[in-house]
């Protein structure tokens, strides 16, 4: 029996797969929208800085999904000068006007992000900032889409060597608490102190670097399950930490764009619908 469990598990990760990030986003939001039919309208409120190109993207999306499932989205752009407390402040002020708030990163340097994200509470908070230091916080929108797909692929992270690019608060710091969590091995490297010998013998890659097209294929190997959550500009295209050839040589792979990005948004709204539930 154990033998044929071994069997099993090479055939899940033997296999070449793209993740269609936007079919499992489309389950997600039909399922979300037929439940917000009958709730009341939902507000969510999105503070912003200037936001660059991706970030433009992103938040045109969020605006977008949030229409079609029901959900009325404000963008509230502050200037590229605004100081911490202004946007502390801004936080505070519309937190009694949504049903959620959301603060759009990255922040200029000058702004005190975590002092921003404090100012959210919990209870208006989908993008689960508080993920893994209180208890039953949402999962924060990039983990709920590696978990989704996980499940989706049956994809198993106890004793996996793990290695997390990043230590954002979107992606790097709330990956490494999921796979610990699971039961993986982790180790988490900066693109600065990337030590490709590690990142050759990882089982599963979370990338959250924002570095266009990092990672070649010869720094994989192969099988390896690769959920590519970074996205940066390149000639006016939307890219991940991967170069697409990674996909050629990985298990499972989430391509950029159409991988984990519209996972997120549907699950930003989902998470939003269930702190309201709550």
């Amino acid at each position: 029996m154990r033998i044929l469990s071994r069997m099993c598990s090479f055939l899940v990760y033997s296999a070449h797969m793209k993740v269609d990030g936007t079919a499992l986003a489309q389950d997600i939001l039909a399922q979300l929208k037929t439940d917000l039919q009958s709730s009341p309208k939902l507000t969510l409120a999105v503070i912003t800085c200037t936001p660059n190109f991706e970030t433009q993207k992103y938040l045109a999306l969020k605006k977008q999904r949030a229409e079609a499932v029901g959900i009325s989205l404000n963008i509230i752009e502050l200037p590229q000068d605004a100081t911490t407390q202004q946007v502390v402040e801004c936080v505070e002020a519309v937190t009694g006007q949504a049903n959620g708030v959301v603060v759009q990163l990255p922040l200029p340097e000058h702004i005190d992000r975590d002092a921003v994200l404090r100012a959210i509470p919990p209870a208006k908070d989908p993008d689960g900032f508080s993920y893994g230091e209180k208890r039953d916080c949402m999962l924060p929108p990039v983990v709920g889409a590696i978990d989704e797909i996980s499940k989706a692929h049956e994809l198993d992270w106890k004793n996996k060597r793990v290695v997390i690019l990043g230590q954002g608060r979107l992606v790097g710091m709330p990956a490494a608490r999921y796979a610990r969590k699971n039961g993986a091995r982790v180790r988490v490297y900066e693109k600065d102190t990337l030590d490709v010998s590690s990142l050759k013998t990882a089982q599963i890659i979370v990338s959250g670097i924002g570095q266009a097209k990092f990672i070649v294929p010869e720094m994989v190997s192969p099988g390896v399950v690769v959920f590519d959550a970074g996205t940066s500009e390149d000639g006016g295209e939307l890219v991940g930490d991967m170069h697409s050839d990674v996909a050629e040589v990985a298990a499972l792979y989430t391509p950029v764009p159409g991988g984990i990005g519209p996972l997120t948004i549907a699950l930003l709204l989902r998470n939003l619908y269930q702190l309201n539930r709550q």
